[in-house]
């Protein structure tokens, strides 16, 4: 059967072609060549899908790889029988050809639509190349994010600095108000205290800036005499910004007082001006201008008159696109670890809570000018320095009182303690605020001058309590470090703070703030 199957049972192909060498011999080459070609095809696909067996459709170059084998087995058969009649073999061969073809193309068409729908490489190259920008901007913001952990970090560190300096600054004041009370005779102490007690004020600036920075300290909005801020600000420029940047100061247009928090003022100043520092790393000219304008017809502000203060360098200046960014948190051009991307928010934040605004104008190649509007204090001039000693209206208001004085540090309260017995109150202290609750059942006081931060119960908490069961009892927060929003959610607006380091005037006053509310 395989013989008659492969035999001569019909003429050879060669015999149609009458056996004409070159007709021969070219079916011959032709069909071997195509034969082995075709052989070669499967070997390279099934090597492929073997390797790679992650590729889609693998089946499919299986059934490829069978279909391009039959038709080699086609030409084999082709070549045979140019000298063989086994037409029989032929057909068998090429019926099965056409079964795997047939179900090659009936598993190929459905499979279509999905093969088009595979990313070309210009698609792919697309896509990589966005999620190449995507993981750069992920990167960013985690840098951003890390470095805001750190400014948080800082800023508890700084917050924690000023509860402590504060409260060495509170001893050192108030034994110095006390040294001066008893002593007005003496001049030579009286000048040797008040020498003393400048020193203070200016470690009281500095532990308000370290308060600033930390953000947890309240903004106070209150006439502020803008020239006595930048005249503390040119000092401290001086010696902090490089010889090659020129400092122009032109503030002779300044007027009696704006309407902002003097400390977050002086903060928002400084950040603008280390800001300008950095746009010339070359040198060049830091100019600070003051000017009186009145703004209408603007959406971010009430009409009104306003004073602007300008910060102009010379420097490397901004892109419209770094332009529309620059208010962002967290945006900075700075590279990570020199900027936090917060200068510029912070200023335009408080800005905005002052009821005014910050406008920037930049040219690249040409410098800045960004440009804080604040409103004028109208009917009131800004509050200059006290007397240190209590008035005598306050002290008849508050003498006879008996206040209770709740503070961990055991030299603060016995300070204040002593100033508040030279006020003609009644004194009791406390160490802590578990102390602090029993005594106020016990004794009854008017009221509670009340630390922030202490061991376990912290001052918010203790006064909640303290108003639980004596809901008259007034209360007065003395603290160096307090998180505003603890102390509204308990006394909201009535809250009173006196911030450490205080004289017995300020400390007179809130007193009596606090009896009268």
């Amino acid at each position: 059967m395989i013989r008659e199957f492969i035999g001569d049972s019909y003429a050879p192909h060669g015999y149609c072609l009458l056996w004409d060498p070159w007709l021969v011999w070219t079916m011959a080459v032709s069909d071997g060549v195509i034969a082995l070609a075709y052989f070669s095809i499967p070997i390279a696909l099934v090597t492929f899908v073997r390797r790679r067996r992650d590729v889609a459709f693998g089946g499919i170059f299986w059934l490829f790889a069978l279909f391009i084998t039959a038709c080699g087995l086609t030409h084999v058969a082709a070549l045979w029988n140019l000298w063989n009649g086994a037409y029989a073999f032929e057909a068998a061969i090429k019926a099965v050809t056409a079964c795997v073809s047939l179900l090659t193309a009936i598993i190929l068409w459905p499979l279509l639509p999905k093969a088009i729908a595979l990313p070309s490489p210009t698609r792919l190259r697309e896509a990589n190349m966005a999620l190449r920008a995507e993981i750069v901007e992920r990167e960013k913001t985690e840098a951003a994010l890390v470095q805001a952990r750190k400014m948080e970090a800082m800023g508890q560190l700084t917050g924690g600095i000023a509860h402590d300096f504060n409260n060495l600054l509170q001893v050192v004041s108030g034994s110095l108000d006390l040294i001066q009370a008893r002593t007005g005779g003496d001049e030579r102490i009286q000048h040797l205290c008040g020498a003393a007690i400048s020193a203070v004020e200016r470690g009281r600036r500095l532990t308000s800036q370290l308060l600033s920075f930390s953000r947890i300290q309240r903004i106070e909005l209150r006439p502020t005499r803008i020239d006595e801020i930048l005249a503390g600000l040119k000092e401290l420029l001086t010696r902090t910004i490089e010889p090659a940047i020129v400092l122009d100061f032109d503030i002779d247009d300044a007027p009696d007082a704006v309407l902002a928090d003097p400390v977050q003022l002086e903060l928002a100043l400084l950040n603008l001006a280390i800001n300008a520092r950095d746009a010339m790393p070359d040198g060049g000219k830091l100019t600070i201008t003051l000017r009186r304008q009145r703004l209408e017809g603007r959406e971010d502000v009430e009409d009104g008159d306003y004073v602007g203060i300008s910060v102009t360098d010379t420097g490397v200046g901004m892109t419209a696109e770094v332009l529309a960014r620059a208010f962002e948190p967290f945006f900075t051009t700075k590279p990570v670890g020199r900027g936090s991307g917060l200068g510029l928010s912070m200023v335009f934040g408080m800005a905005r809570q002052s009821g005014g605004t910050v406008t920037i104008e930049s040219l690249p190649g040409k410098g800045s000018e960004v440009t804080i509007f604040l409103r004028t204090a109208k009917g009131a001039l800004a509050v200059k320095a006290s007397p240190r000693q209590a008035a005598p209206a306050d002290v008849t208001t508050i003498v006879g009182l008996k206040i209770l004085v709740v503070d961990d540090e055991p030299i603060v309260r016995e300070v204040v303690a002593e100033m508040l017995a030279d006020l003609g109150c009644t004194v009791l202290t406390a160490e802590n605020g578990e102390r602090a609750l029993v005594m106020i059942e016990q004794e009854n006081p008017t009221a509670l001058l009340l630390d922030f931060a202490m061991p376990g119960m912290n001052g918010a908490e203790v006064a909640r309590a303290a108003l639980a069961r004596n809901p008259d009892l007034r209360i007065v927060f003395a603290t160096g470090f307090a998180q505003s929003d603890a102390i509204d959610a308990v006394l909201g607006d009535r809250a009173i703070v006196l911030r450490k380091p205080f004289s017995p005037s300020t400390l007179a006053q809130a007193l009596r703030s606090a009896i009268a509310a």
